[in-house]
């Protein structure tokens, strides 16, 4: 167990906050949708933070716990990136300007990360006092694994697939609103009535689905770490640099077409070792301990795996498209000069 003092404590949250607030500056101090060179260098900014604190728990808490905050980041950094698809699916839904989505994100990637601290304070808490529980959140992540592998991956994804949750319904029922926007502002009085915006609507949004998301990802890096300081912190890195992300990767979601599936055979894996876990600490002998440098080779291989095959299924689907609409051109062109013969 880490033993670590406050200071620490509020040290990394402190730290934290302070990168989350200067992100917010640059946002609101000018409101722009980013370029693909801006995102990308945002994106290495961050990952490169995340790999830094990694090695500092590397080195003041020892290769184990460096270990599991880095298999914990990696896995919930990769379920921010399914993630994507349903912030797309919001940020047009709600018709946002394009200028103002890295405020509705930031705003709403700071919600989340509120959320989910209350949810793995909770989660702590809970797996400390019922052993039992391991169990639950092994069978539930490899629900979660059928359920991802079942899906049908031509289906587009439509309005329909982010329901409302009760939060987003509570804003739209008790407070009044209205459907147009007013640049970048919360609030707004129209004859004299104080009404909020739909930027607040959509940020409120993107801040609970995202939680809904973290049902299984929050279970998930319980499955590869117990402490609550690596589950928090590795959390909070995979949430600071989503919204750069967000514009970085939003044109090739698409070619991700096999992501869901290396996702499931995560979850599932992460499942089976909470359970084995479980089924240890009650005196199975034959159920095997998983070391963390497995867990973290199987996470890395899958994702590498899963990223090279949806590529390539891609580049070839697209070289297809074009095979076909090139034959297509001409038979339309012979058909004039079939047409013409006696």
């Amino acid at each position: 167990m880490l033993d670590l003092p406050v200071w620490v404590w509020i040290a990394t949250m402190g730290g934290i906050a302070a990168v989350i607030a200067f992100d917010f500056y640059l946002v609101a101090r000018k409101p722009h949708e980013p370029s693909f060179r801006e995102s990308l260098y945002w994106v290495l900014f961050y990952v490169g933070l995340a790999v830094l604190f990694g090695l500092g728990v590397t080195v003041f808490a020892g290769p184990g716990h460096g270990g599991e905050f880095f298999a914990g980041w990696i896995t919930e950094y990769s379920l921010s990136v399914d993630n994507l698809f349903v912030f797309v699916i919001i940020m047009a839904r709600f018709a946002v300007p394009r200028e103002y989505r890295q405020k509705v994100l930031v705003v709403g990637i700071v919600l989340a990360l509120l959320l989910r601290t209350v949810f793995i304070a909770l989660g702590a808490q809970a797996i400390s006092r019922f052993d039992w529980l391991f169990y639950f959140f092994g069978a539930f992540l490899i629900f979660t694994a059928w359920k991802l592998l079942k899906q049908d991956e031509t289906d587009e994804a439509d309005e329909a697939d982010v329901p409302e949750n009760a939060a987003l319904r509570a804003v739209k029922k008790f407070l009044p609103a209205t459907t147009v926007y007013h640049g970048a502002a919360l609030t707004t009085r129209i004859d004299g009535k104080r009404v909020v915006t739909p930027m607040l609507i959509v940020m409120v949004a993107v801040g609970t689905t995202d939680l809904l998301f973290a049902v299984d990802s929050i279970p998930a890096i319980f499955g590869l770490t117990k402490e609550p300081y690596l589950v928090l912190t590795a959390n909070a890195f995979a949430l600071m640099g989503l919204r750069q992300l967000f514009f970085l990767v939003g044109g090739l979601l698409d070619r991700l077409v096999h992501l869901s599936k290396g996702l499931a055979v995560v979850l599932a894996f992460i499942g089976f070792k909470l359970i084995f876990e479980a089924m240890h600490r009650h005196g199975v002998s034959w159920a095997p301990e998983i070391p963390i440098v497995v867990s973290l080779g199987v996470i890395v291989a899958t994702l590498a795996v899963t990223t090279v095959w949806s590529l390539h299924t891609s580049r070839r689907a697209a070289r297809c498209a074009v095979e076909d609409a090139e034959s297509a051109r001409r038979s339309e062109e012979d058909a004039p000069v079939r047409d013409s013969q006696p």
